[in-house]
This record gives C-alpha cells, structure tokens and sequence, in this order.
C-alpha cells in the first residue's frame, strides 16, 4: 500500500526536482521514489567489484574468522 509523505522544498530545488522530472517524462513523486531508492541501494550495498576485493583479501578472511571463534567461544561479545 503506497503511503502520502509530505515534505517542504525550496522553490529551487522544487524546480530542480520538476525540471528532471519532465525530462525523463516521469511525475515528481516516482523520480523521488527512484533517486531515493537508487541512492539507498547504492549507498547500503556493497557492489560486485567491492565484494570480490573483500573476498580475495585473505588476510581480512582470517582476522574474520579469527573473531567469529572468539564470539562463539564467548571471549567477546557484539555491541549492541
């Protein structure tokens, strides 16, 4: 169920907003559905290139696995 969410802009960035929005012939509300949710999605995720360095840096993979034995063997435990 989609949900109204009111918000206050600046006259410039309204027309900014609007102008983009015209230009790829979408309403206001679904461009700001879609740069919100891009940004999000590109700021929370880690992209393909960024998980394939994380996973050939096996010094990294080490000292991970090195902490999970020791929160599982309770010498530490996660913030929370």
């Amino acid at each position: 169920m989609s949900k109204t969410v009111t918000i206050r802009l600046d006259e410039d960035v309204y027309q900014t907003i609007k102008s983009a929005a015209q230009a790829e012939k979408r309403t206001i509300s679904n461009l700001m559905t879609y740069a919100t949710v891009s940004y999000l999605e590109s700021s929370s995720f880690v992209s393909d290139e960024e998980m394939r360095e994380i996973a050939e840096d096996k010094d990294l993979i080490h000292r991970l696995q090195i902490a999970l034995k020791d929160v599982e063997q309770g010498h530490t435990r996660p913030v929370e």
